[in-house]
């Protein structure tokens, strides 16, 4: 079994990331990045009554019910200050608030979206590398420019060529922060009470693009 060096601690916030096995995209159509979020949400909670597969099958009325009280009396495990899905790869920007919560979410995640990749390719065995990278944030500093990084990495990655498309890109916490789009799991302010402005948040946000895409090119020394 692989050993993790970095333990996660809870009340601590980590950088957390994970790449496809053999770097084959995940995430197929805008359905499949849907389905990501959703599960997202729901396992940030600590020991959901059903697994999302079950859930997703309820009929909408009690589908809606069902989630409406797990947000009522459900305790969360996580909290998510920001996020990034990309073609083969996750990043997280993640707070631990029960024992072993990041490792739960992560799992249940994980699981939940292989077996529907799977399902709907028609193939078997793990979708993601076998243990999830962490990084624990120790300085204000490391929290603001980690949120940056990950907010960043459709534009590094060259999945968008335009910065000024990052607001519009539906995959990422970043439309979120800007008021674009709702998810009920992100906890925004922790990074925005840096900033006196959403301005200078953005400004901050766009202000190192180039050298980040010189970063985006040794990143798989973390990656792999």
């Amino acid at each position: 079994m692989p050993y993790r060096k970095t333990p996660l601690v809870p009340e601590q916030t980590y950088h957390v990331f994970n790449r496809s096995v053999a770097h084959q995209p995940i995430f197929l159509t805008d359905k499949d990045y849907q389905r990501a979020l959703d599960v997202l949400e729901y396992y940030s909670y600590l020991n959901p009554p059903l697994r999302f597969s079950h859930y997703n099958r309820l009929p909408v009325s009690l589908k809606n019910d069902f989630y409406k009280k797990l947000k009522q009396t459900g305790k969360p495990q996580i909290e998510l200050l920001a996020f990034c899905l990309m073609p083969n790869h996750i990043h997280f920007l993640i707070k631990e608030i029960t024992q072993n919560g990041i490792s739960t979410f992560m799992r249940n995640s994980q699981n939940s979206l292989a077996k529907y990749f799977n399902l709907k390719t028609g193939r078997n065995g793990s979708l993601f590398q076998a243990m999830f990278k962490a990084v624990r944030i120790e300085t204000d500093e490391q929290l603001v420019h980690t949120a940056r990084y990950i907010h960043l990495t459709p534009i590094t990655g060259f999945i968008l060529k335009d910065i000024n498309k990052l607001s519009n890109y539906p995959w990422s916490s970043f439309p979120i922060y800007l008021g674009k789009q709702t998810l009920d799991i992100i906890n925004k302010e922790t990074v925005l009470d840096f900033f006196s402005s959403l301005k200078q948040f953005v400004d901050f946000t766009k202000d190192q693009i180039n050298y980040q895409r010189e970063l985006d090119k040794i990143k798989h020394l973390t990656l792999e």
